[in-house]
């Protein structure tokens, strides 16, 4: 079981406990004031009656309370799996920059290079080699330098390297739980540093209303305005920026790594 459903089974127990003592002292202050201020044949009547609101209210209230953490529940097994398409998506990006220089915002040309890209094996060592320009400055004594060699010794394909047999990036780009071909949106460009160089940012992401589609408004309004350590802030599930130099995921760590 994640950290987050353990999180919220015991916000679980909490809540239905404080729904427990709040009855229990409901109930003993309604008693008191019946026997207290209420003539003896209207009490059977009237006792009644206030049960059937108790019952009735507390129905609503663990309806409201149990509703709410249903949807955390919920909220949370769905995360959890488009937060893997979308670590799958980040690493895929990763490794198209590695091996072309930059990323990609199409879905069919990052999958295409998943199956035919290849990294390449290097070997360097370490060498020493004359140095003509020493030499010559030196009156002819043989001077050296050191260098580097680097040899290529091999090639793995990008699809052995980030999927081994699973066929799993053929789908990355489709929103697990969402309505039938709602898609991750991703976004690839340039931005450049103070010094004018260009570098590479992409961004992957889905909106939570997405991902959420069949659940109560109130509760989707509510997770949209999340402003917290341990949970997804904001309206959406984000790896990536087109403003930053960045690629880590906006998703607090209970979910798996951001990075």
């Amino acid at each position: 079981m994640s950290k987050t459903l353990i999180k919220f089974n015991k916000i679980i127990t909490m809540k239905l406990a404080l729904i427990v003592i709040g009855a229990i002292l409901l109930t003993i202050l309604i008693v008191w004031l019946i026997d207290k201020f209420i003539p003896t044949k209207v009490k059977p009547v009237l006792t009644l009656a206030l049960w059937g609101l108790i019952v009735f209210l507390g129905y609503i209230t663990f309806d409201s309370v149990y509703g709410e953490i249903k949807f955390n529940q919920l909220k949370a097994k769905r995360y959890a799996v488009s937060i893997e398409k979308l670590v799958d998506i980040r690493d895929s990006q990763l490794a198209h920059r590695q091996v072309k220089g930059s990323f990609t915002k199409s879905f069919d040309s990052l999958i295409k290079f998943i199956e035919t890209g290849k990294y390449t094996i290097v070997q360097r060592r370490d060498t020493s080699v004359v140095d003509k320009e020493l030499t010559r400055r030196y009156g002819g004594v043989t001077t050296y330098r050191d260098d580097v060699i680097t040899d290529t010794i091999g090639y793995v394909t990008v699809r052995d390297s980030l999927f081994k047999t699973s066929t799993r990036y053929k789908d990355m780009m489709n929103v697990p739980n969402a309505k039938e071909g709602t898609k991750f949106t991703m976004n690839a460009g340039i931005l450049k540093d103070q010094d004018g160089n260009e570098i590479p940012v992409f961004e992957a992401f889905v909106m939570k209303n997405d991902i959420l589609f069949d659940q109560d408004r109130d509760l989707r309004i509510k997770e949209n305005q999340v402003l917290s350590v341990e949970g997804v802030n904001g309206d959406a599930l984000r790896v990536g920026s087109m403003d930053e130099v960045k690629t880590v995921g906006n998703w607090p760590k209970t979910y798996g790594d951001n990075e």
